[in-house]
């Protein structure tokens, strides 16, 4: 069993910054991936940004040269910085841990981005 916690988020103005980070715990093992998903009221939940123990990262568009993920894959963490944030970056946000075709959540962390 995995289990994750995060940190960080909050409430900042538009052009702000945040940052959050998670850490799992339990059997990781040394071959998984962690990234962090979105959702908003109203809409279905999206990737952000994830990356895998090897080292190989993906982002959605919107997060593209704004956001930055960096893993510490010996222990297990994730942390996602967030710069130039905009009001529809509002959202609840999760962690993400998926290892063995086995995908496990965090429990949200709400940013919200005030215009």
């Amino acid at each position: 069993q995995i289990h994750l916690v995060e940190s960080g988020g909050g409430l900042v103005q538009s052009g702000g910054s945040l940052n959050l980070s998670c850490e799992a715990s339990g059997n990781i093992g040394s071959i998984y991936a962690m990234g962090w998903y979105r959702q908003a009221p109203g809409k279905e939940r999206e990737l952000v940004a994830g990356s895998t123990s090897a080292g190989a990262q993906t982002y959605a568009q919107f997060a593209k040269g704004r956001f930055s993920l960096s893993l510490d894959d010996d222990k297990g963490t994730v942390a996602l910085r967030m710069t130039s944030l905009k009001p529809e970056d509002t959202a609840l946000y999760f962690c993400n841990f998926r290892k063995d075709s086995k995908t496990y959540w965090g429990q949200g962390s709400q940013v919200t981005v005030s215009s």
